[in-house]
């Protein structure tokens, strides 16, 4: 294995690449498999429709060849390109908004530094096509404008894409509908799901809940980034890649899936933690180790972990935890 991942990553210093190796040995049989049953799936078509088969199929991940077709598809990102010919173009050759345009390039050199793909000697450098998805959406989308977290999105995107315009899409699927109301200015959306966490664990982690409650520690301060980037810089990419192959298909109650596998499976090491600090130490290191790495185990158990998860359990805890924020001003 070499010091830079497939997808243009360096591999940090302590990269444990003995186990890594071990469990990449036993990966490639899956991803061999898998690839042989989407192959029959798809029969040379660049379609699908959405069904059980396919929901199945996903959960047991997208091979990297398909995914970004299959991602377009199933988010409803390709219908939507297909309606609006040539709109992103019109949107780069706009006029710009200029405060806009700052708040991106600010922000162009602070996106993966650790990938040499978005390096400025990289030839083709992606931070180009990163600043192009991010100023038309943007301009697209002007109650979201920018907000930082939307970089990491959209660089993965680019990196799994390979394609600007398909990029712009899929982070229109994101943003608009998938994850509503995260990036907007006031961040509503973020917030309650941050909350909605908050009870889920208390039905499912008690433990874990009254620890938090105990020492004061708001479940933002610990879990914002997994909601904001969507646990990229969290768990590593190939994870997050299969989690992502869910989220286009199921939506956002993946994220709590994740979320509260993470925390079930380490309850007794974040129980350990006697005080605030200790305790935000704690969430650090669960999204670490061989158990987050083993993404094809670790898709497994987010379906049976956190037990049965309804979308009408989230939406109605959406409701109560949104007026609860709101009434706190």
């Amino acid at each position: 294995f070499c010091r830079v991942d497939p997808y243009g990553f360096e591999r940090p210093d302590d990269f444990d690449y003995a186990s890594y190796e071990a469990f990449f040995s036993r990966y490639l049989v899956v991803l061999t498999r898998r690839a042989i049953k989407w192959s029959k799936l798809l029969k040379g078509k660049n379609s699908i429709q959405k069904s059980l088969k396919v929901k199945r199929y996903i959960r047991k991940g997208i091979p990297n060849e398909h995914r970004a077709l299959i991602w377009m598809i199933v988010s409803g990102a390709q219908a939507n390109m297909e309606q609006n010919p040539g709109y992103y173009h019109r949107l780069l050759e706009g006029e710009k908004n200029d405060k806009l345009v700052e708040a991106i390039k600010t922000d162009m050199n602070r996106t993966f530094p650790d990938n040499v793909k978005f390096r400025k000697t990289a030839d083709p450098c992606l931070q180009h096509t990163l600043y192009n998805v991010l100023v038309a959406y943007g301009h697209h989308n002007k109650a979201v404008g920018y907000c930082q977290g939307m970089n990491f999105i959209a660089g993965y995107l680019i990196l799994i894409t390979k394609n600007e315009e398909e990029s712009f899409w899929l982070l229109d699927a994101l943003i608009g509908r998938i994850l509503p109301d995260y990036y907007s200015p006031a961040m509503m959306g973020l917030k309650t799901d941050q909350e909605v966490l908050g009870e889920l664990v208390k039905m499912k982690v008690p433990a874990v809940a009254e620890l938090m409650e105990r020492h004061g520690v708001m479940w933002t301060l610990v879990v914002s980034r997994w909601f904001i980037c969507l646990f990229i810089d969290i768990l590593p990419v190939e994870t997050v890649l299969r989690i992502w192959d869910c989220l286009f298909y199921e939506g956002s109650k993946i994220i709590f899936r994740v979320a509260l596998t993470l925390i079930k499976q380490h309850q007794a090491f974040i129980l350990e933690a006697t005080n605030f600090p200790d305790i935000c130490d704690k969430f650090k290191q669960i999204t670490k180790g061989t158990f987050v790495t083993e993404c094809h185990s670790f898709m497994q158990k987010i379906f049976t972990e956190p037990g049965s998860l309804s979308m009408a359990t989230i939406d109605k805890l959406r409701e109560t935890c949104r007026e609860k924020l709101l009434s706190q001003g």
